[in-house]
């Protein structure tokens, strides 16, 4: 019998811009591995990208689902952004406590280079992301939490990759 990879865990941190949903993309098409964003289900369901608690709800049920995917041995990634510290060390323990390894893709960028990707974005009028202006990613720069090296090396396989 033919035996897969191991599942995994694998979590997307960064801010708008950075290369979440490219790199899942492209890892979910390697792995293989179901991938859960919260962006693409908000907007074909025709809601409010900016509705945060119908996000905060799909997140949740996220979750849920891929604790029951991990369990069946299907990794998993999600495209959730943690901002927080604290959001990556729950999912981290959860994982763990499931006994599933967890990596953590931390993708950053230059404020400069994340508006231009962003106006590239908002430009090419894809209906799965939310339109983020300077402003509001100005906004959202100092309520990020980027992930210390020390963070890093709490999971397994840790990567940090500038753009």
């Amino acid at each position: 019998m033919d035996v897969g990879p191991e599942p995994r865990l694998i979590l997307l941190c960064g801010l708008p811009g950075s290369g979440k949903t490219t790199l899942a993309k492209r890892l979910a098409n390697e792995m293989p591995a179901v991938r859960l964003c919260p962006d693409e289900w908000m907007a074909d369901l025709g809601v409010d990208l900016f509705d945060d608690r119908t996000r905060d709800r799909l997140e949740m049920r996220f979750w849920r689902h891929a604790q029951e995917l991990l369990q069946l041995g299907l990794t998993v990634i999600l495209e959730f952004g943690f901002w927080a510290r604290s959001e990556r060390d729950a999912k981290r323990l959860s994982a763990r406590a499931l006994g599933v390894p967890v990596e953590l893709h931390y993708l950053s960028a230059s404020i400069d280079e994340l508006c231009h990707r962003l106006e590239a974005r908002n430009t090419a009028g894809e209906c799965d992301t939310a339109p983020i202006t300077r402003e509001m990613l100005q906004e959202y720069a100092p309520l990020f939490e980027a992930p210390s090296d020390d963070e890093l090396g709490l999971f397994d396989a840790p990567t940090g990759q500038r753009g």
